[in-house]
């Protein structure tokens, strides 16, 4: 094996499939159309840069893995080192129509065999700098849902004890949550609350924190100009405008609207054959949170902009959905920051392009 491994790679392109997870490696080795090797490997860097460079010395070696538990690390690792590295997002993968067995093996297989071929997509790696300011958008992200979560569960503990009497029955304020503290209630209640309310303060604290942090971010030069492009567009804040460029990077790595539009799904899916063309929901791809705050940020610009809000009308009038036509505008408005951030020019309300 060793012999025919040696006249296989020797001096050649070598192309590996890395499936990671938190203990094991599962590594598959293709060069020339066929297998080399298979192993697995304890899921540490030195173990596989060492398996690397002493298995296939002098060879060009590339690694693809998928995008996720790992992160962005190990590709500026390889990289580092002189050793292509791809990141490819999961679902674009290509496979088997009918796949009976999903094993880490068969995916690093897959990866190897995918990457040899060129039939692929790859992540776009932000450098480090930017993945690391963008974990102060996403650390946000995490702390306002534990806000949502921890008042939803005084509401309900509330409920729960019949206590609710003479509180608002739709939306709190602040100053709702702050005549609990004078609630008269019995010793375990009491502590009870007194925890929730503790720990609601706390997250507010820290989400007050994570903003700050964010408007010192907003202010560096390499952010600036995009994040007040972005601010331009009717119904985006600076708040908006930051997490937005750190989450998408230099927008003209997308050569059209539509790629924008793609890249954050909303775009609509298809299954269409021969004559019959058949178009449902949007694909949902990416991240789920930048829609959910394209569609926030939707919601203000129809205050603002009267062509969006035409726009808006028309699609509910056509669809009958309220729902459908909040994400229109929302996907207008992704195209219509890239256009305005490559123009580099003021946005005027009411024009689309």
């Amino acid at each position: 094996m060793r012999k025919k491994q040696d006249w296989v790679v020797r001096d050649k392109l070598v192309f590996v499939g890395l499936e990671d997870a938190k203990r094991t490696w599962k590594l598959c080795v293709r060069s020339e159309g066929m297998v080399v090797h298979e192993t697995s490997l304890p899921a540490e860097y030195a173990n596989l840069h060492q398996y690397l460079t002493r298995r296939y010395p002098g060879c060009r070696i590339r690694v693809m893995y998928e995008a996720g538990f790992s992160g962005f690390g190990l590709h500026d690792r390889l990289v580092a080192d002189g050793i292509g590295c791809v990141v490819t997002p999961p679902h674009t993968v290509t496979q088997e129509k009918v796949q009976g067995v999903k094993t880490d093996r068969v995916d690093a297989r897959r990866l190897a065999r995918n990457l040899e071929s060129g039939d692929y997509a790859a992540c776009h790696v932000p450098d480090r700098e930017r993945r690391e300011d963008r974990q102060l958008v996403r650390t946000l992200s995490q702390i306002q849902r534990d806000v949502v979560r921890t008042k939803n569960r005084i509401r309900k503990f509330l409920d729960f004890h019949g206590l609710n009497a003479g509180l608002p029955v739709g939306a709190w304020c602040r100053s709702d949550y702050a005549r609990l503290e004078a609630m008269s209630l019995s010793g375990p209640l009491r502590q009870s609350l007194t925890v929730w309310l503790r720990q609601l303060a706390t997250l507010e604290d820290l989400k007050r924190e994570l903003v700050a942090a964010l408007k010192v971010v907003a202010s560096k030069a390499r952010y600036r100009q995009a994040v007040a492009s972005k601010q331009r567009c009717a119904g985006v804040g600076w708040l908006s405008a930051i997490r937005f460029t750190l989450e998408w990077g230099d927008l003209s790595r997308f050569p059209t609207g539509k790629q924008i539009a793609s890249f954050v799904g909303l775009t609509s899916r298809e299954h269409s054959s021969g004559e019959v063309v058949h178009r449902g929901r949007i694909t949902g791809q990416g991240n789920a949170q930048v829609r959910a705050w394209l569609i926030q940020c939707a919601w203000r610009a129809l205050r603002r902009d009267p062509v969006l809000l035409a726009k808006y009308q028309r699609v509910w009038r056509n669809a009958g959905s309220k729902k459908k036509a909040i994400v229109a505008v929302a996907r207008t408005l992704a195209v219509r920051m890239r256009a305005v951030e490559l123009a580099n020019e003021p946005y005027t309300p009411g024009v689309i392009r």
